[in-house]
């Protein structure tokens, strides 16, 4: 099941605002190469549109998600370059990718690091955040109240690094934001022309707000969320910053968010043209579509998939955004796979 809107509080004055600082630092970085923009023929014949681009972050810096991008950036912004105290901790919630992300550039700059994650969080990526040297910490709620208890864990010695963001706590996710930037720079170097569509998955909206900072007035942009942690969609709907309460209990992990990043709204709320709801299936059927174009992707990047192949056969959607046989639409695929075991029984 999808259920889409057009966004009401669109703003069609709204122009993107990007600095390209970070983009000029990560392609200093050590191991920095451009993730894959793919050229997807058979699905521009099953959507009826011109091209198809497949944007896929299933390598970062040896990480299967594109999280690192805003991390480093941030983390240089917060850090900076001399050496630290080894007792300094850095602090994050998450799903599984930004977490990871804040572990290894702990180990990076030889830090601490406490990760908390949300009650049945997957093995898999406990493990794989763990194995960065990271203490993890499963918080008996949801990934709200993960973002909570890290809240009060900051102080002197305790430094939180979230793309997130609350009252009183703005810079560090503005930061990440930026540091997404690189995405769409190397979007413009590959594509070799217009986007007309971008379909970008939301949690907190950190990637949706660089997207806007990026795409808006030259794409349409599409939010893509899980049903029942929809917020960005029912804040759309209500006009301001709306919460979805728990469960949220989507495969979809890295999605599972209830409310809107306070810094990230304003981009998101003024840049998109359309967000959209869907159930699982739909990110199931979006893997294995991809599957069968030989990408092993995530739930995640399913899900954009599965989104955009509904969008397409929308005469409606189709319509509300300007789409024609012509039309190049992008989607973002934001990681590989995070979790073998779930992806071995999703795809059967």
């Amino acid at each position: 099941m999808i259920e889409w809107i057009a966004n009401p509080l669109r703003d069609p004055a709204f122009e993107p605002s990007e600095d390209d600082a970070a983009v000029s630092f990560h392609r200093e970085l050590d191991g920095y190469a451009p993730s894959a923009l793919i050229e997807a023929p058979d699905l521009a014949t099953e959507w009826r549109v011109g091209r198809v681009l497949l944007k896929f972050e299933e390598h970062r810096f040896c990480l299967p998600a594109f999280k690192f991008l805003g991390v480093s950036w941030a983390g240089q912004r917060l850090l900076g370059d001399p050496p630290h105290d080894a007792d300094l901790r850095l602090v994050a919630a998450t799903d599984g990718n930004h977490g990871r992300a804040v572990a290894r550039l702990a180990r990076i700059k030889g830090l601490k690091a406490s990760i908390l994650v949300p009650a049945g969080t997957a093995p898999a990526r406990i493990d794989a955040i763990a194995g960065e040297g990271a203490e993890v910490d499963v918080i008996d709620g949801s990934y709200d109240d993960a973002i909570e208890r890290s809240a009060a864990m900051a102080g002197p010695r305790a430094l939180v690094l979230s793309d997130t963001s609350w009252p009183g706590y703005t810079d560090v996710p503005s930061w990440v934001i930026d540091g997404y930037a690189t995405i769409f720079a190397e979007i413009d170097e590959q594509a070799g022309g217009r986007v007309d569509v971008a379909l970008v998955p939301i949690g907190v909206g950190a990637l949706a707000a660089a997207a806007a900072n990026h795409l808006a007035g030259r794409s349409r942009l599409v939010g893509v969320e899980p049903a029942d942690a929809a917020c960005f969609l029912e804040s759309a709907r209500a006009g301001e910053i709306t919460e979805t309460p728990p469960p949220h209990g989507s495969i979809m992990a890295g999605l599972n968010c209830g409310l809107p990043s306070i810094v990230a709204w304003p981009p998101v709320r003024d840049g998109f043209e359309l967000f959209c709801a869907i159930d699982d299936p739909v990110a199931v059927a979006g893997m294995k579509r991809l599957a069968a174009l030989g990408l092993a992707a995530g739930e995640c990047s399913g899900g954009t998939a599965g989104a955009a192949a509904e969008l397409m056969g929308d005469e409606a959607a189709r319509a509300e955004l300007g789409v024609g046989d012509d039309s190049t639409v992008l989607a973002l695929l934001t990681e590989g796979i995070t979790n073998p075991d779930d992806y071995e029984k999703l795809m059967g």
